[in-house]
């Protein structure tokens, strides 16, 4: 604090000891030791204080970056689901489109072959295997042994 040294202490020792005299002067030199540790505490109570309001204002500083970094990443993140969104939902709105579109051929399909003229032998009741669509790497198949009847479904 002060620069005071050795030799400098004891001229003031011996002026006071002059001054005061021997009888106060333990009395004083009491006083002044309590005077000079109150000034301590609370210069280290000023000195804490400080500290504690700067790592208050780098705590305000550290949670404002990390707000900042968590709506970056909010934002990004929200960024990659549009980007991801968009093209799922282009192909879901494709596909809608593509069965309409089969909904539609085999709604055509349908009444052409229900306004067609009957063929030769059209008093026979209609085979409704015989105008179902064959499943893809599904062949009908007839058993000899069952009266002519095709089996739906059998291997190729």
């Amino acid at each position: 604090m002060f620069d005071v040294s050795f030799s400098e202490l004891m001229l003031i020792g011996v002026i006071a000891l002059i001054v005061i005299g021997p009888q106060r002067l333990p009395k004083v030199a009491r006083t002044i030791g309590h005077l000079v540790g109150r000034a301590q505490r609370y210069v280290s109570d000023v000195k804490t204080d400080i500290q504690r309001e700067m790592d208050l204002d780098e705590l305000n500083n550290l949670k404002g970056q990390m707000e900042e970094a968590a709506n970056s990443v909010k934002s990004s993140m929200r960024d990659a689901t549009d980007s991801l969104r968009k093209p799922l939902d282009e192909a879901q709105q494709a596909l809608k489109d593509a069965s309409a579109s089969v909904e539609t051929l085999v709604d055509t399909a349908k009444a052409e072959t229900d306004q067609a003229p009957a063929p030769a032998g059209a008093d026979q009741p209609r085979d409704e295997a015989a105008t179902s669509l064959p499943l893809p790497g599904f062949t009908e198949n007839t058993d000899s042994t069952d009266t002519g009847k095709t089996k739906p479904g059998a291997p190729t």
